[in-house]
């Protein structure tokens, strides 16, 4: 199974959470959106460890079953029908999370998240952390 971490999974992993530690342990590939990247690399320059967060990140990225996805046109054209169901439903997210969903869906990957709201995604495998163990 490929797996693509959400920046909610990025985090509890690098926490030590061990049910996320488990499910990537036990994929075959781990995938990171570009959109996550981007939003992990926000989140450390906001906070007070960027060089240590920016080294582990790098660790991450330098394991070989690690990937970052690339937007393309087809991801940009996934956002454009997600975010158009989305609307037609009355069910939007976060414009980031239509962005990761569509990476995830183009790379047939399960999306690894805290976020419930991924569950208004038609076709999207998607699975909830559970609460930390």
């Amino acid at each position: 199974m490929k797996l693509l971490l959400d920046t909610s999974a990025y985090s509890a992993l690098m926490r030590g959470h061990m049910d996320v530690a488990d499910r990537v342990r036990r994929a075959e590939s781990i995938v990171l959106s570009t959109v996550v990247a981007g939003e992990l690399l926000f989140g450390f320059r906001a906070g007070n460890r960027l060089d240590e967060n920016q080294r582990q990140f790098r660790r991450f990225l330098d394991n070989p079953y690690v990937s970052i996805l690339p937007v393309s046109l087809v991801t940009a054209d996934r956002f454009a029908r997600i975010g158009a169901s989305l609307r037609a439903k009355g069910r939007p997210i976060p414009s980031n999370d239509i962005w990761i969903a569509a990476h995830a869906l183009e790379s047939g990957a399960e999306l690894l998240s805290a976020d419930e709201h991924f569950e208004a995604v038609d076709g999207l495998v998607w699975t909830r952390i559970p609460a930390a163990t």
